[in-house]
């Protein structure tokens, strides 16, 4: 008779609402173990009980065989003195422990709940909530861990007798599945008209020939509820863009299938596996014709996305005639976070919804859609949210303790615990009260989720950042240390971390605005480097911008200044009746702050070369600027000089101004001259690279320029093709919301060695 033995096993990652431990059941069933396993709040842990050989082969399969969607991270394997007895294997009762485990993020759909749904003798047969432990919603519907039931917002339905069944049956995909429902018991759709009275009928039938008919419709999906319309109905679309007060900026579409992504876009490989993958974010494609589809975006480029949920999956299937491809934006007031709330739908969106597809299960984690292009064959964040958080971003330090603010604009957190950087979903601005309090709101929901009790706090160095007084009032009220970091150094640390590189770095930092350490605002900085300390060593040529913040918005004032400062003719810009009163202002240096920011350059460029006066919402004008190139018209060659001043090697913007005004008068395509301007900054990096950087460290690409992927190819081609190492973003977003992340690697590096900032005081840059 074989000897039998027993052993405890410790599994953490993603290891709930995965499917995980049905797997393990059925594992143990196949090696005949007996025993046990049961969710606790740090993970999954287990007992087992059978011979060496088949201990083994279940520590095998435990590695090898995990479900698709489970992270297994660590596994521990302890042997046991003695035999339990056990005679079968159980699923136990969860435990609350100390520790806290991983949330799964939400999980679009599987093939195998799709086939039921359109399988008319299944009782989940057009059910729009049909799920199973490979998909379904996870992050957004729950409140405390271990993920179970009665932790989530499933919790107020009981299951009938056959789901029960189902979920206490090992031979199911729904065994054990926490959100398992039917029609019978679980939540259900229903249809609203514009004054909010319910309309008997089906709710998606409803919805669909509201669609067709042109309707502007509220969806409520996993994260939040959106406003759709029929993308190919221009009147539908411009009726929504005037309700929602949204008559420029772009808007993502959301499409039944690939194919009906394929009539708009150009899709490649590695697009269309993002496309469908189960993470489902929205992604940016290229257009099939650049000056078509000019309703939904005005770029070369627009954001699609496939249904996510099968209540999407019912609305686009045309079964009564609606459109394959819907208008999917976020159903928001100016400025505030995604509603998620029936009752807050109905009354913020009358006079803009038509109608209401709305259902009873509550959103507990409102979580925006996540935004991605694909460089490289992999993502390239834009916004990393729906289908990514709260799945942590792993770094090769401990960060446990610490907590990281964000930015202003774009706002994200960072929590940490050993070797896991939590970072929030997509927040918003923050000068928003509403967006602020979501903020608060989240974070207090990743402190508690994961266990985290912050020891250390870390912000940015801008003292009006709303948070950073966030910052300073946990400070305060916990006394806590509160390290203050500056803007653009963060974004260095953050790319660093993106790539676990360690040691001394060369940055490209390019963003809009960042408080320098010399009180004025950075943005087109060569930085020197690493966790420890910085030095910037390049920079641009300051752009001045009248008026301050509102020159940001008002672009014209900033071609005015760049013209004034080039000693070019200014009569052309802005209108008349402002000009002198700004020309006066710059010449007397009054409310005229410099900025050597690349954002700001872009929008006086963009407003010299078309003559537009406003950007309708930040980093439009960046974002057409790109969008003019014509890969069949050759960029003009525009000259790149430098100048030093105070130590630092400065790009010279105004040889590159007045030949592009020349270029301008003598009616040279716009198409020309914006390839040859942004050709221009991708020779300037990589001679700025060839004299600031001669121990040719590794150079990282960060700020939010960064998401212009002309710039981002070029730059990388051209240091690449002189021997450089070179290292984007890509786990995180290059702009503002991925701070965070080198906010807390600083503060960890902060732990086991003094800061200083090499020609600069230390106090200046760390607080």
């Amino acid at each position: 008779m074989r000897e039998l033995h027993r052993i405890h096993i410790a599994v953490s990652g993603i290891v709930q609402g995965v499917g995980f431990r049905p797997f393990l059941h059925r594992l143990a069933r196949e090696c005949s173990l007996n025993g046990w396993v049961r969710n606790t709040s740090s993970g999954v842990e287990l007992e087992l009980e059978g011979p060496d050989e088949a201990l083994k082969g279940f520590a095998d399969g435990l590695k090898r065989k995990a479900p698709p969607l489970a992270v297994v991270e660590d596994v521990r394997i302890t042997p046991m003195d003695g035999l339990a007895g056990y005679r079968d294997f159980t699923i136990r009762d969860s435990r609350q422990d100390s520790g806290a485990t991983l949330v799964s993020p939400d999980i679009a759909p599987c093939p195998a709940c799709l086939k039921e749904l359109y399988t008319p003798s299944d009782r989940r047969y057009r059910y729009p909530f049909i799920n199973c432990t490979d998909c379904g919603p996870r992050f957004t519907i729950i409140r405390s861990l271990p993920y179970d039931r009665p932790g989530t917002s499933m919790s107020t339905f009981a299951m009938c007798p056959d789901c029960a069944a189902e979920y206490g049956d090992i031979a199911t995909r729904r065994y054990h599945a926490q959100p398992d429902c039917c029609p019978r018991c679980g939540p259900r759709a229903f249809y609203l008209d514009d004054r909010g009275a319910a309309v008997p009928g089906d709710a998606v039938t409803l919805a669909q020939q509201a669609l067709a008919a042109g309707g502007v419709i509220a969806v409520k999906g996993t994260g939040g509820i959106h406003l759709a319309c029929d993308a190919s109905n221009p009147d539908a679309v411009r009726r929504l863009r005037r309700r929602k007060h949204r008559e420029e900026k772009p808007l993502a579409v959301m499409c039944r299938d690939l194919a009906a992504a394929k009539r708009l876009c150009f899709v490649d490989g590695d697009e269309e596996k993002l496309l469908q993958s189960v993470r489902r974010p929205i992604l940016l494609l290229r257009k099939r014709d650049p000056q078509g589809l000019t309703g939904l975006s005005a770029n070369a480029r627009l954001g699609v996305m496939l249904p996510y949920t099968p209540l999407h999956v019912l609305l686009l299937d045309g079964s009564s005639g609606g459109p394959d491809t819907l208008v999917m934006t976020s159903a928001n007031l100016p400025g505030r976070p995604v509603m998620t709330e029936n009752d807050e739908a109905l009354q913020g969106l009358r006079g803009i919804a038509d109608g209401f597809l709305l259902h009873d299960r509550d959103i507990v984690n409102r979580c925006d859609d996540s935004l991605a292009a694909v460089w490289r064959g992999r993502e390239y964040f834009f916004r990393r949210s729906r289908g990514y958080a709260p799945q942590p971003v792993t770094t090769a330090f401990d960060v446990t303790g610490i907590l990281a603010f964000g930015a202003e604009q774009k706002a994200s957190f960072a929590a940490g615990r050993e070797y896991h950087a939590f970072l929030s979903q997509h927040i918003g601005d923050l000068k928003n009260a509403e967006t602020l309090d979501h903020y608060r709101a989240a974070m207090e929901t990743y402190l508690r989720l994961f266990g985290i009790r912050p020891a250390q706090l870390v912000c940015d160095l801008h003292p009006d950042y709303f948070s950073t007084g966030e910052a300073r009032a946990l400070a305060r009220r916990e006394n806590l240390p509160l390290l203050q970091v500056q803007h653009h150094w963060a974004h260095m640390a953050a790319c660093m971390a993106d790539n676990r590189l360690d040691g001394q770095v060369f940055g490209i930092v390019w963003d809009g605005t960042g408080l320098g350490l010399d009180g004025t605002i950075w943005g087109g900085e060569f930085l020197v480097g690493g966790y420890e300390q910085f030095r910037r060593v390049g920079s641009i040529r300051p752009v001045l911008l009248p008026g301050g913040d509102a020159a940001t918005q008002k672009i014209g004032r900033i071609a005015l200044s760049l013209a004034w400062d080039a000693e070019l003719a200014t009569d052309a810009f802005p209108p008349a009746e402002n000009r002198a009163t700004l020309l006066a202002m710059l010449e007397r240096g009054i409310s005229c702050p410099a900025a050597s920011s690349i954002g700001r350059l872009f929008d006086g460029v963009y407003s010299l070369l078309t003559g537009r006066q406003a950007a309708a919402y930040d980093g439009q004008a960046p974002t057409l600027l790109e969008a003019l190139v014509d890969a069949s018209i050759p960029g003009r060659v525009y000259p790149v000089a430098f100048y030093e001043e105070d130590g630092l090697r400065r790009f010279d913007t105004r040889p590159l101004l007045r030949a592009l005004c020349a270029d301008k008068a003598e009616g040279v395509s716009p198409a020309a001259m914006a390839r040859g301007f942004m050709d221009a900054l991708c020779r300037m990096a990589l001679e700025q690279c060839r004299a600031l950087n001669d121990r040719r460290l590794p150079v990282v690409l960060s700020g939010g320029v960064f998401l212009n992927q002309y710039l981002l190819s070029g730059i990388t081609r051209l240091l690449e093709a002189d021997g450089f190492r070179v290292y984007p973003h890509c786990r995180v977003s290059p702009g503002d919301e991925g701070l965070c992340l080198g906010q807390l690697a600083i503060a960890a590096a902060q732990r086991s060695v003094d800061f200083h900032v090499s020609g600069s005081s230390p106090e200046n840059c760390i607080r």
